[in-house]
């Protein structure tokens, strides 16, 4: 024994890209993805939310909560357990373009929330306004960095204006972004309708990932 951890390597076949086999490789050997199967988590992403939530105290009992781009629902499972959605206390309500398995506590829509419908349906959902929504939505990688952080920025921004409609005064937004240096706008489109934002980099993001969260608390209203 060295000492040393094994890492699981992954051939490039000629069905397999490099970007497919770095990307397979980083799957096999995250320690986040092992334990989330082995804790029940859908997604090792659930971890970022539990230690986000850790620091920051953004869930209680009975809260409203909408999970945008929930698939495959890691960030729902936290919310509906950290809200007692389950035992009826609470309320979550995730949306997605893509099929969701069912989970305990989560009433799930199948539709876009850029649907001009989609802030009045899942507000029925709930029963009123959100307490908080939360967003960990990516768009599909091309490989192109600036087109890459445009595309999620652009989602980010596209969530901000959804959870300015269906948030409740005091709420809370938490949204994925990339670093980049196209950030002013939407953190002063932020700070106009919070009393506090601020960035979060959880352990569970990748060390070598431009991955950020922003932390809206305190929503406005009106």
């Amino acid at each position: 024994m060295t000492g040393r951890e094994l890492k699981t390597r992954v051939k490039t076949g000629k069905t397999r890209s490099l970007s497919s086999k770095l990307w397979l490789e980083r799957q096999l050997n995250d320690p986040y993805v092992a334990r989330a199967k082995s804790d029940g988590f859908r997604s090792r992403a659930a971890y970022k939310l539990l230690e986000i939530d850790s620091r920051h105290r953004l869930f209680k009992p009975g809260l409203r909560v909408v999970d945008l781009g929930a698939a495959p629902g890691g960030w729902s499972q936290v919310a509906a357990k950290r809200v007692g959605a389950a035992d009826g206390r609470g309320k979550v309500v995730a949306i997605d373009v893509l099929d969701m398995p069912g989970i305990s506590g989560v009433d799930f829509v199948q539709l876009d929330f850029l649907d001009r419908a989609a802030p009045d349906r899942l507000k029925a959902m709930l029963g009123g306004e959100a307490d908080m929504v939360l967003s960990d939505m990516a768009a599909n990688a091309t490989g192109h960095r600036k087109t890459d952080h445009i595309r999620i920025m652009a989602l980010a921004e596209a969530a901000v204006d959804f959870a300015a409609e269906v948030l409740a005064p005091g709420g809370v937004f938490l949204c994925k972004v990339l670093q980049g240096g196209t950030e002013a706008a939407l953190l002063a489109k932020l700070k106009r309708a919070f009393k506090s934002v601020k960035h979060v980099k959880p352990a569970a993001s990748r060390a070598d990932s431009a991955e950020l969260y922003l932390l809206a608390t305190g929503f406005r209203g009106g």
